[in-house]
């Protein structure tokens, strides 16, 4: 599943999509919005993306995961809109038969998606807001 919304997930109903005979693992990840930034405090962020073109790069990260690290399932849902502190932000989900393939192909999906997928981040303090650069 490749997912870009304005709405909030529900990460144990996504994990049970995933619970199969053939998988004895599920690593994921999950990225909220943290309330500090470089040593500033943040209010809010915005995250604002081009859906249909940061789908699309999702799928083809999805799917060198599931064939360069042999997982059965790899599930990324990437929210964007005003989200307050500690909302969250994506869920990545890797399913495997073992823990060797998922963890490298989780760390694989997320650093391939803040190099490649057109998403950008605004961090509101109580002065000021900023464009973040994803790293």
């Amino acid at each position: 599943m490749i997912k870009v919304t304005e709405d909030n997930f529900d990460v144990e109903k996504v994990l049970s999509t995933l619970k199969t005979d053939e998988v004895g693992c599920l690593v994921n990840f999950i990225g909220v919005v943290r309330g500090v930034s470089n040593g500033v405090a943040i209010q809010r962020m915005d995250i604002e993306v081009y859906p249909e073109m940061a789908e699309k790069q999702l799928q083809i990260i999805k799917d060198e995961a599931v064939e360069k690290f042999g997982v059965n399932e790899v599930v990324i849902i990437h929210r964007f809109g005003s989200l307050r502190l500690g909302d969250n932000i994506i869920l990545i989900a890797v399913a495997s038969g073992h823990r060797k393939e998922a963890f490298p192909a989780c760390q694989y999906v997320i650093d391939e998606i803040k190099k490649r997928v057109p998403i950008w981040k605004k961090e509101y303090t109580s002065t000021s807001e900023q464009w973040v650069e994803v790293a």
